[in-house]
C-alpha cells in the first residue's frame, strides 16, 4: 500500500468513526429531553428525536447537501442533488457525506427539547423536513460550503453557528409560536419537574462522549503530525470546555438556590460543549476554560430571562444551544488567531436573522394550515396515548 492510500484509508476511517460518534448524540438529546419533561410524554419525545433522523438522512441525501455543498454561487448550491457527481478531495464523498447528515440531524434535533410537550407530531416531521432540506443546508453553504461567509474570512470551525445557533434560534421561534404549556409558570404546577433525572444525566453523558466525534471530527483528518496535534488539541479543548461549564453553573444554582442543581449541572455541561465548538482548534486549553465559563454564565442568565418573559423551553434548548452558540462564534473573535470579531458578529446576525425569520413563517405556516400545537385534552392526558396510543410506563 502507498503511503498516499494510507492516508486516504486512517482519514476515511477517522471520519466514519466521528460519525458513528455524532450519531450516537441523538441518543443523548432522546434521554436528556425524556428525563427532563412529563413520564406521559416520553414515546412522544423518542418518537421524535428517531424520527427526525430518519427525515433529516433522505431529505439531506435528496436536496440538502446539495445546496450546502454543490457548486453555486454564495448563497447556495446548485449541484450535486442526491449526490449525483459529488467528489470530495480527500475522502470519499460518501464518508463526507454521512459526517455532514449527523451534522443535520442535530440541528434538526435541538428544536424537539424546546418545542416539548404540546408540539403535533405531523406538524414536527415537516419541520424536521424544513430544517435538514432548506433551513440549515443554506446557513451550512455559507459559512462551509464556499459561501458569502466564507470569503468573508466567518470562522466557526465545528458549528456554534451553523449547527448550534441554528437550532436554538428555530427552537426560540417556535416556542413563541406555540406559547407556553398548560400550567407553565405556575408555582404550584409540577409540569417544570423532569420526571426522570436520570436518564437525563445519562443523556448528556452520552452527548459529551458524542461531542468527542462532532468536534474532533470536523478536522476531516487524522494521519499524520500536523492532524494527530490539532485534534488532540481539539478534544481536550473539547474536554475542559464541558467541565468547567458544567462547575460554573453547579456553583452559580448553589449560591442563588442555596443548593446545587442538577438540571443547570447538566445543562451546563451542555452549554461549554457547545460554545467551544467553534474556536476549539484555534485557541489554548486556558482559553477554552474561560470559552466554556462564559457559555455556562450565557446560558444560566438566558435560563433566567426566558422564564421572566414567559418563553416555556422545558429543557433550555434555546439558552444551552442558541445563546450559548452565539457566544461560541463570539469568542472566535476574541480568542482565535485570526478570528474578527466584526467578521464573527456579521455572520452570527446573518445566521440567527435567517433562521429566525425562515422558521418563523414555517411555523406560522402550519399554525394556519395543518395546525401546529395539539389540542388541550391531548396536551393535559398526554401526547403518548393521543398522538401515538402507545405510554412509556404501563
Amino acid at each position: 500500500m502507498e503511503l498516499s492510500e494510507l492516508i486516504y484509508s486512517i482519514d476515511t476511517i477517522w471520519v466514519l468513526l466521528s460519525s458513528f460518534l455524532v450519531f450516537f448524540m441523538q441518543a443523548g438529546f432522546a434521554l436528556v429531553e425524556a428525563g427532563f419533561t412529563q413520564s406521559k410524554n416520553a414515546v412522544n419525545i423518542l418518537m421524535k428525536n428517531f424520527s427526525d433522523f430518519l427525515i433529516a438522512s433522505l431529505a439531506f441525501f435528496a436536496v440538502g447537501y446539495a445546496l450546502m455543498f454543490g457548486t453555486g454561487n454564495g448563497f447556495m448550491g446548485f449541484t450535486d442533488f442526491f449526490l449525483q457527481g459529488t467528489t470530495h478531495p480527500s475522502l470519499p464523498p460518501m464518508a463526507f457525506f454521512l459526517f455532514q447528515t449527523v451534522f443535520a440531524g442535530t440541528a434538526a434535533t435541538i428544536l424537539s427539547g424546546a418545542m416539548a410537550e404540546r408540539t403535533k407530531f405531523s406538524a414536527y416531521l415537516v419541520i424536521s423536513l424544513f430544517m435538514t432540506a432548506l433551513i440549515y443546508p443554506i446557513v451550512g453553504h455559507w459559512a462551509w460550503g464556499g459561501g458569502w461567509l466564507s470569503e468573508l474570512g466567518f470562522m466557526d470551525f465545528a458549528g456554534s453557528g451553523v449547527v448550534h445557533t441554528v437550532g436554538g434560534i428555530a427552537g426560540l421561534m417556535g416556542t413563541i409560536v406555540l406559547g407556553k404549556r398548560n400550567g407553565a409558570f405556575n408555582p404550584n404546577s409540577k409540569i417544570h419537574r423532569g420526571h426522570n433525572v436520570t436518564i437525563a444525566g445519562l443523556g448528556v453523558f452520552i452527548l459529551w462522549f458524542g461531542w468527542f466525534g462532532f468536534n474532533p471530527g470536523s478536522q476531516v483528518a487524522a494521519a499524520g503530525m500536523e492532524n494527530a496535534n490539532a485534534i488532540s488539541l481539539i478534544a481536550v479543548n473539547t474536554n475542559l470546555a464541558a467541565a468547567i461549564g458544567a462547575l460554573t453553573a453547579m456553583f452559580l444554582s448553589w449560591a442563588q438556590l442555596k443548593k446545587p442543581n442538577v438540571g443547570m449541572l447538566l445543562n451546563g455541561a451542555l452549554a461549554g460543549l457547545v460554545a467551544i465548538t467553534a474556536g476549539c482548534a484555534t485557541v489554548t486549553p486556558l482559553e477554552a476554560i474561560a470559552i466554556g465559563a462564559v457559555g455556562s454564565l450565557v446560558m444560566y442568565a438566558g435560563v433566567t430571562v426566558l422564564w421572566r418573559l414567559k418563553i416555556d423551553d422545558p429543557v433550555g434548548a434555546v439558552p444551552v444551544h442558541g445563546f450559548a452558540g452565539i457566544w461560541g462564534v463570539l469568542a472566535v473573535g476574541i480568542f482565535s488567531t485570526g478570528g474578527d470579531m466584526l467578521t464573527q458578529f456579521i455572520g452570527i446576525s446573518a445566521i440567527a436573522g435567517w433562521t429566525a425569520g425562515t422558521s418563523l413563517l414555517l411555523f406560522l405556516g402550519l399554525r394556519m394550515t395543518m395546525g401546529l400545537r395539539v389540542h388541550g385534552t391531548a396536551e393535559d392526558e398526554g401526547l403518548d396515548t393521543h398522538e401515538h396510543g402507545v405510554v412509556a410506563y404501563g
